[in-house]
C-alpha cells in the first residue's frame, strides 16, 4: 500500500472527506505512489527480476523498488516466484490477471490523455498562430 498518513493530519481528514464522496480516490491513492505503475508496466514487458528493474530505473533506490514490489505483491498485482533450484536463488515477478486488468485501464487513460493533449495543443497553437488553425481546417 502507499505511505502511511498521520491520522490527525489535514491530509488524512481531506482523504476521509474525499473517500466518503467518491470511492475512486482510494483506488487512485493506491496506484499513485511514484514508480508503482512504471514497475508494474516493466514487469509486464518482461523485466521480471529486481536487478533488471534496477537497471531499467537507475535513479530508483533499492529501498523504494523493494517497497513498491512488496506493495504490488501484497495487492495481488504481481506474483513473486522464488526459484531455489538456481544458484544463487532467483526471484521472478510476474503480472497477475488483476495487474493486467489495471494496465489495460492505465493504457485507456494514456490514450484519453493523448487525445485531449493533442486537442489542447492545437488550441494553444491556434492562439499563438491563428493561421495554423485555418491551414489545418482547409487541409481536412
Amino acid at each position: 500500500m502507499s505511505s502511511e498518513i498521520k491520522e490527525s493530519s489535514t491530509n488524512a481528514q481531506n482523504l476521509k472527506v474525499l473517500a466518503s464522496s467518491c470511492e475512486v480516490n482510494e483506488i487512485l491513492t493506491n496506484i499513485s505512489p511514484r514508480w508503482k505503475m512504471q514497475i508494474l508496466y516493466s514487469v509486464s514487458k518482461g523485466v521480471q527480476q529486481f536487478s533488471r528493474l534496477k537497471e531499467a530505473f537507475p535513479s530508483l533506490s533499492d529501498q523504494v523498488l523493494g517497497k513498491r514490489l512488496g506493495e504490488l505483491t501484497e495487492e495481488n498485482m504481481v506474483s513473486k516466484m522464488v526459484l531455489t533450484n538456481k544458484a544463487p536463488t532467483q526471484v521472478i515477478y510476474e503480472v497477475t490477471e488483476k495487474g493486467k486488468e489495471l494496465l489495460a485501464i492505465i493504457l485507456d487513460l494514456h490514450i484519453w490523455g493523448q487525445k485531449y493533449r493533442e486537442i489542447e495543443n492545437k488550441n494553444i497553437c491556434s492562439l499563438v498562430n491563428p493561421e495554423l488553425q485555418l491551414n489545418e481546417e482547409t487541409a481536412s
